[in-house]
């Protein structure tokens, strides 16, 4: 399984941005994907993640009420449409993919086995 992020830029604060992560090759062995962000200089974070069905989902607490993960069977594709972005949503946003079973969503990024490369956003204040 392949996952390829995209989507980033540079954004104001308040602006908006949808981020895409597409996965290509065994995508029937997903069970979930998740979004993870990582600022210079800070750990890794969890910001959201979605079951297979799509039917499930989780946020972590900073980006709640402002973030919403979605998906697209067809294509294989994981959103986050980001809204109401803050300076403090600068990071490096990365997609993984968790083949295993068990856990079906997680917050640790030690559960997902796939990894994309990550995009960029940034927002000015």
């Amino acid at each position: 399984v392949e996952l390829v992020e995209s989507g980033g830029g540079l954004v104001q604060a308040g602006g908006s941005l949808r981020l895409s992560c597409a996965a290509s090759g065994r995508t029937f062995s997903i069970n979930a994907m998740g979004w993870f962000r990582q600022a210079p200089g800070k750990e890794r974070e969890f910001v959201a993640a979605i079951s297979r069905s799509g039917g499930t989902t989780l946020y972590g607490d900073s980006v709640k009420g402002r973030f919403t993960i979605s998906r697209d069977g067809a294509t294989n594709t994981v959103y986050l449409q980001t809204n109401n972005l803050k300076p403090e949503d600068t990071a490096v946003y990365s997609c993984g993919a968790r083949t295993r079973t068990g856990v079906l969503l997680s917050r640790v990024p030690e559960n997902y086995d796939l990894w994309g490369q990550g995009t960029q956003v940034s927002v000015s204040a």
